[in-house]
C-alpha cells in the first residue's frame, strides 16, 4: 500500500512538470510576471476569450476578472476584480530596478561628496574681522528649520518604507519592524502635509531673492570657485544656491507634494493605475531631492567654514561676506536692499565696502538686476 502512494506520487509530479510548459506556453503576453497561479488561468481566459477585454479607456475596465491595470473608483467598482495585474507590475518595478537605482543614488552620493571633501578640499577659509553683518532675520530662520527637519523625518521613514523589508527585517524580526513600519508609515503620511505648508512658507520667504541675473553667468563658467577655491563675486544668493531653489526646493518639492497628496488622501476617487503612476513619481523626486539636499548640507557646512553660522546665528562674518558675496557685501554697505538693482557710477560705492589696502579688488562681471 504504501508502495503504490509513492508511485501515484510520483506520477502526479510527472504529470504536472509535462503539463508546466504548455501552462506556460499558453500566456499571450511573455513579458507578464503572475502572483498567483490563478492569474495564469486568467491570462489564458482572455486569450481564449471572444470578446476582448475592456480596454483602458471604457468605463467597464476591471469589472472581468482578468484586467491589467484597472482604472475604475474604489468601492462597488471593484467588487468583482479578484487581482489587479497592474499591481504585481508596479510591484515588480519598484521592488526591483527603482529600489536598486534609487539605492545606489542614495550610497553613491555621499561617498562621492567625501572623495571631494578629502581630495579638494573645503572653500578657503578668510580670517574673521569680528565685525557682524545680519544675513537671516529670525523668521527666515525658524522656516528654513522647520522645513529642514520635516524633510529629514520624511527622507529617513521613507527609506525604511522603501528599504526596510530587505534591511531591517532580517536582524529586527517580524515583530519589532511591524511597530518600525507602522510608526514610520503614519509619521510619513502626517509629516507630509507639514513639509507642503514649508514648502510653501519657503517660496514666499525667499523667491525675490532667488531670480536669476547676469552675475551668475559669471559664478557658474566659473563653476562657483568649488575647485579652484577662488571666491566668485556674487549676491545674497549665488547660482548654486538659486539652482537648488528652484529645482530643489521648488520643482522637486513641488512634485513630492502633490504625488504625496494623491497617495495620502486616497478618498477622491483616485484609481489604482493612477496611484501607482503617481508612486513611480514620488519615489524618483524624493530620491533626487535627498541626494541633492547632500550637497546643499556639505556646502552649508563642512564645504563652506562660516556659512553655517548664518542659518545657525542669523549673521555673518564681515570678512565672510566680502569673501563669498561680495555683490551682497557691497549693496548692504551701500543701503540698497538684496535683490535690488545697486547704484552704478564714480563714488556710488562707499568706503566700507572698498577693499583694503593691499588686498586684490574683486572682478565685478556687471551690477545686479
Amino acid at each position: 500500500m504504501r508502495a503504490n502512494l509513492i508511485a501515484l506520487r510520483v506520477i502526479l509530479l510527472l504529470a504536472v512538470a509535462l503539463l508546466l510548459p504548455s501552462a506556460w506556453a499558453g500566456v499571450p503576453n511573455k513579458e507578464a510576471k503572475p502572483a498567483y497561479a490563478e492569474e495564469q488561468t486568467m491570462l489564458q481566459l482572455e486569450a481564449d476569450s471572444r470578446v476582448r477585454d475592456p480596454g483602458y479607456g471604457s468605463a467597464a475596465s476591471g469589472r472581468v476578472h482578468m484586467d491589467r491595470h484597472f482604472l475604475g473608483q474604489y468601492g462597488s467598482n471593484e467588487a468583482n476584480v479578484i487581482v489587479q495585474r497592474g499591481g504585481n507590475t508596479w510591484r515588480h518595478l519598484r521592488n526591483g530596478p527603482l529600489a536598486s537605482i534609487a539605492g545606489t543614488l542614495l550610497l553613491v552620493v555621499p561617498l562621492l561628496i567625501f572623495v571631494f571633501y578629502k581630495t579638494v578640499g573645503p572653500a578657503r577659509e578668510e580670517a574673521r574681522s569680528g565685525r557682524k553683518l545680519q544675513r537671516f532675520n529670525r523668521w527666515e530662520r525658524q522656516i528654513h528649520w522647520v522645513t529642514a527637519f520635516a524633510f529629514i523625518a520624511l527622507a529617513v521613514t521613507g527609506i525604511i518604507l522603501l528599504f526596510g523589508k530587505k534591511i531591517m527585517l532580517p536582524w529586527m524580526g517580524h515583530d519589532l519592524f511591524s511597530w518600525v513600519a507602522i510608526i514610520s508609515k503614519y509619521l510619513h503620511n502626517f509629516v507630509g502635509p507639514l513639509f507642503i505648508v514649508c514648502t510653501l512658507l519657503m517660496f514666499f520667504t525667499f523667491v525675490r531673492r532667488n531670480f536669476f541675473n547676469r552675475t551668475d553667468w559669471q559664478w557658474v563658467k566659473q563653476g562657483g570657485g568649488l575647485v579652484s577655491h577662488k571666491h566668485v563675486p556674487a549676491g545674497f544668493f549665488n547660482a548654486g544656491e538659486k539652482a537648488w531653489f528652484w529645482g530643489g526646493v521648488i520643482l522637486l518639492g513641488l512634485i513630492m507634494s502633490i504625488t504625496g497628496l494623491v497617495l495620502n488622501f486616497v478618498n477622491f476617487g483616485q484609481t489604482r493605475y493612477l496611484m501607482q503612476m503617481t508612486n513611480y513619481l514620488h519615489l524618483g523626486a524624493a530620491t533626487l531631492f535627498i541626494v541633492a539636499s547632500m550637497g546643499h548640507i556639505y556646502i552649508g557646512t563642512w564645504g563652506t567654514p562660516g556659512a553655517y553660522e548664518a542659518m545657525r546665528h542669523g549673521t555673518v562674518d564681515e570678512e565672510w561676506a566680502r569673501a563669498h558675496h561680495a555683490l551682497w557685501y557691497e549693496q548692504v554697505k551701500a543701503g540698497v536692499a538684496p535683490g535690488a538693482t545697486p547704484p552704478t557710477g564714480p563714488g556710488s560705492v562707499p568706503p566700507s565696502a572698498r577693499p583694503e589696502p593691499g588686498r586684490p579688488t574683486p572682478a565685478r562681471p556687471g551690477p545686479a538686476l
